[in-house]
């Protein structure tokens, strides 16, 4: 009986460790991609193939709905109604009516 407590344990641990290491990559990752100018999170503004912008949700590691590339993602563009690589784009090369039109085409929740 105690050997089994103590695999159940070491089993816990692992999973733990596991999560923990995961969570600080994901968050290392998004920390590094908002010291390059990018805002990864709940409305990052992301451009697909064909130059449409739109808001998703980008969190390193984490997707439901897409197949993550590294920088870039397929998704599917609710601009366009198509799949397409999308990449994330940095804050500051958008305009105030840029960042408007990507609001206004809707988030996508992954």
């Amino acid at each position: 009986m105690a050997v089994a407590a103590r695999e159940t344990a070491a089993v816990r641990r692992r999973l733990v460790y596991g999560l923990a290491l995961a969570a600080g990559i994901s968050l290392g990752g998004i920390g590094i991609a908002r010291l390059l100018g990018y805002r990864l999170g709940m409305h990052t503004v992301v451009r697909c193939r064909s130059g449409h912008l739109f808001e998703t949700v980008w969190i390193p590691g984490i997707k439901l709905r897409a197949i993550d590339l590294g920088i870039a993602r397929l998704q599917r563009c609710p601009v366009g109604a198509h799949w397409s690589l999308v990449v994330p784009v940095r804050e500051r090369s958008l305009s105030g009516e840029q960042r408007a039109a990507a609001a206004r085409a809707g988030r996508t929740v992954l």
